[in-house]
């Protein structure tokens, strides 16, 4: 991908921002921490609390009691708690900012706690801070692709987890999307009677997409295609796939028609 003058001035700016951001969370907890009676300080289990207490009304300072926890007590069952507390409080926010901050922090925990339970959790996350950015099809699918990427390592990974079900939901979701985004790019070929540009992109969503809401009229656009282009013995297979299998298709009449228009002309060739 290319990386415009542009694109990386926002990208510095962005990432100045969260640094600052983060530089005043670690002075605003320093100055927190300062303040607590020592038994809780001290206290893995009272410092989790407090965090947990706070991370609803004032999610900076519950962050920041949590980090506590994490710094004093790394291998402390409350760690891992708080650690995803902080990962879903950044995925509850919703904006892109903080889905990837919650994106980094699921994949830390992963990287630091492989053997928890809640692994599988984590990964069907990180596919979902992707997909809840994803766009309409006819727009960008970076991140489609990007959540179905991740839906499918929960399936393939944790095949046995409660979040495959849901991962495998959400990649017919994904699936759908980015069949529909490649389905009307081939269609604006079509109808712009750019047959060979739409041949090729409907066939990719043919082999990609098999499960396609709208393969009909994929069948029938590629079919239409080659029969526009006079390539009539590529046109009948998908004719007569498309009247075979989706009998109660509205291209069916148009299908039919066009198959008896491909027998005269075998006829007339005789």
């Amino acid at each position: 991908m290319k990386i415009t003058t542009k694109s990386a001035s926002r990208l510095i700016v962005f990432l100045t921002i969260i640094l600052m951001l983060l530089s005043a969370s670690c002075h605003k907890s320093q100055n927190s921490i300062e303040t607590l009676p020592p038994e809780t300080v001290s206290s893995d289990e009272n410092l989790f609390n407090l965090g947990q207490q706070y991370i609803k009304k004032d999610m900076e300072k519950g962050i920041l009691f949590l980090r506590q926890v994490i710094d004093s007590f790394p291998r402390s069952f409350y760690a891992q708690r708080a650690k995803l507390l902080i990962a879903d409080a950044y995925f509850k926010k919703g904006d892109e900012a903080n889905l990837i901050l919650a994106s980094a922090e699921y994949r830390e925990f992963m990287t630091l706690y492989p053997t928890s339970p809640s692994v599988p959790y984590c990964q069907y996350q990180i596919a979902m801070t992707y997909y809840k950015n994803v766009m309409k099809p006819g727009r960008d699918q970076t991140k489609t692709l990007q959540a179905l990427q991740e839906f499918r390592k929960v399936v393939a990974n944790y095949p046995n987890s409660d979040y495959a079900k849901q991962a495998e939901e959400k990649i017919k979701d994904c699936e759908q999307r980015l069949a529909t985004h490649e389905f009307l790019i081939g269609e604006f070929y079509y109808k712009s009677r750019a047959f060979r540009a739409a041949i090729g992109r409907l066939s990719e969503v043919m082999t990609k997409y098999p499960e396609f809401n709208k393969m009909d009229f994929v069948y029938y656009y590629i079919a239409d295609s080659y029969f526009q282009s006079k390539n009539y013995d590529q046109a009948q297979p998908y004719f007569t796939k498309l009247v075979s299998d989706y009998p109660n298709s509205k291209l069916v009449k148009k299908a039919q028609e066009k198959l008896r228009v491909l027998e005269d002309r075998k006829k007339t060739a005789k």
